[in-house]
């Protein structure tokens, strides 16, 4: 039955780093996409209690031709899911009925070593449903395509009720059923319970909505790019960051967006594409690479850097790897490393003003850490900028102003963890002096004896006006930091 080889094929992927397993599901050409995501979730769930079963069964040694991925896929349907019932399990159910006896005697042996009675009691800690799991599901409404009046219009018609704007994030904790909220602090952001399930809605699949949890919208809307701007997207994939940008800019201006891997880039074209984005530039590029000097950026004043990290404060990465616990010092000095040389290549920038720095981990080194070593290494030139002085999670005090950076997770915010911080260039005070200085005066020319010629009667003295333009000569050189239009009118009377 394809159900079976397609989930085996996203576990594969998901062992190999290729992708999410929601990612993964997606890109699939399986019809059912909540069946498929479902049945990969609950066997990834349980992935160290099959491995157990299937060892101790000795399966994958009597049967040659069945691959590790789908004898878990299968064993889990056989003992924890529906079962083969009817026609399902097509050429497996055979094999699986060989090996049926032997399977369910040593998973119940297993219990029996663990002291539990439930299959459910097997899991380990980490796997077990915690606060992430009460997160709501938040929805973005994509102002490319509809404004969020009618989106709010569109779900009270299909029997959602629409309960205005949450006052707090006790509001949105208390969501339940078909109810639904605007998000009190993003005005595009739409909040359902936890576990509502929008990927086959309408809305969604024409890219009206995007599916984007609260702390990932934080990066656009602190960047703040204004329309017609030049923004470069340093790690974009998978593009949901990117797509908001580009409604910020309402596709006015340029987005340069960068990515290595070209499956994540094909994907995010596609994404970017069905949320009406015009503006966007997709490279297969190491960001790294990218030279400053370059005249295609030199009007790029703002970046969003979302480099690789740790995934800690993922809501999803406990399903994805449940044996995955705090990420190995080696594996954190790693992603330190190339976080912080990302972060000081994009402050070299000439015309850069203001760089939002984001992962979604909930490590101190990959977070505070990398902040604090780039603005000592740039030092004077740019400063950390106090945002969003409400929101209840501030950056851990590892340095002075390190309060100015943004974390959140489930616990105190409703949302994955996440951490945001937003970094402006500081002007030279000689630049602003030059800026702010009035032009001096042009050397009076000496002045001539001429002849006085005699006016007509009734008509007065003839008057003539000269202008003359002075360049700018001091202050920075990108044409919005200067004086539009500096001119010095000199009137001569003649």
């Amino acid at each position: 039955m394809a159900l079976y080889a397609t989930a085996a094929s996203v576990l594969a992927g998901v062992e190999s780093r290729r992708g999410s397993i929601k990612g993964l599901v997606y890109a699939s050409s399986f019809q059912n996409v909540k069946q498929l995501y479902a049945l990969v979730c609950e066997t990834q769930r349980y992935s160290s209690v099959l491995d157990a079963v299937i060892t101790s069964a000795g399966l994958l040694r009597a049967e040659k031709k069945l691959r590790p991925h789908l004898a878990k896929v299968l064993v889990y349907e056989l003992l924890l899911g529906k079962g083969f019932k009817g026609g399902s399990g097509g050429r497996w159910k055979p094999l699986l009925d060989r090996h049926q006896a032997r399977l369910k005697a040593e998973l119940a042996r297993l219990k029996v070593h663990r002291g539990v009675s439930k299959n459910e009691d097997l899991l380990q800690v980490e796997s077990k449903p915690g606060p992430a799991s009460q997160v709501p599901r938040f929805v973005r409404v994509n102002t490319l395509k509809t404004c969020c009046d009618d989106a709010v219009d569109y779900f009270k018609r299909q029997g959602f009720s629409y309960q205005g704007r949450a006052s707090s994030l006790e509001d949105l904790r208390a969501l339940k059923g078909k109810c639904f909220l605007l998000d009190p602090l993003l005005p595009e952001l739409l909040v359902f319970p936890a576990q509502t399930d929008l990927h086959d809605h309408p809305l969604y699949r024409a890219g009206h909505l995007i599916l984007q949890d609260k702390a990932s919208c934080l990066p656009a809307v602190l960047l703040a790019p204004p329309p017609g701007s030049h923004v470069i997207d340093a790690c974009a994939a998978p593009g949901n960051k990117t797509s908001h940008l580009a409604a910020l800019l309402k596709n006015q201006g340029k987005i340069f967006a960068f990515d290595l891997d070209a499956g994540r880039l094909a994907s995010m074209a596609t994404l970017l594409a069905r949320a009406g984005v015009s503006c966007c530039e997709l490279a297969e590029e190491d960001f790294l690479a990218i030279s400053p000097s370059d005249q295609r950026y030199r009007q790029v004043q703002y970046i969003l850097l979302d480099p690789s990290c740790s995934g800690s404060g993922m809501a999803t990465r406990r399903l994805e790897e449940p044996r995955a616990g705090t990420p190995s010092k080696a594996r954190l000095q790693a992603l330190a490393g190339f976080q912080r040389r990302a972060l000081c290549h994009a402050l070299t920038f000439p015309s850069l003003q203001r760089l939002v720095y984001s992962t979604c981990s909930l490590c101190q080194e990959e977070n505070e850490d990398v902040v604090r070593d780039a603005l000592q290494q740039n030092s004077g030139t740019f400063r950390l900028v106090p945002v969003l002085p409400s929101w209840p999670h501030r950056g851990l005090g590892t340095f002075p102003g390190a309060e100015r950076c943004l974390r959140a997770s489930p616990e105190t915010t409703l949302t994955g963890g996440f951490f945001v911080a937003v970094l402006e260039r500081v002007e030279a005070p000689s630049s602003v002096s030059r800026a702010e200085a009035p032009a001096p005066p042009p050397e009076a020319a000496p002045r001539r004896k001429r002849r006085r010629r005699a006016a007509a009667p009734g008509v007065p003295p003839r008057t003539e006006q000269v202008c003359r333009a002075v360049p700018w000569a001091g202050g920075p050189r990108h044409p919005a930091a200067q004086p539009a239009g500096f001119k010095v009118l000199f009137f001569l009377l003649l």
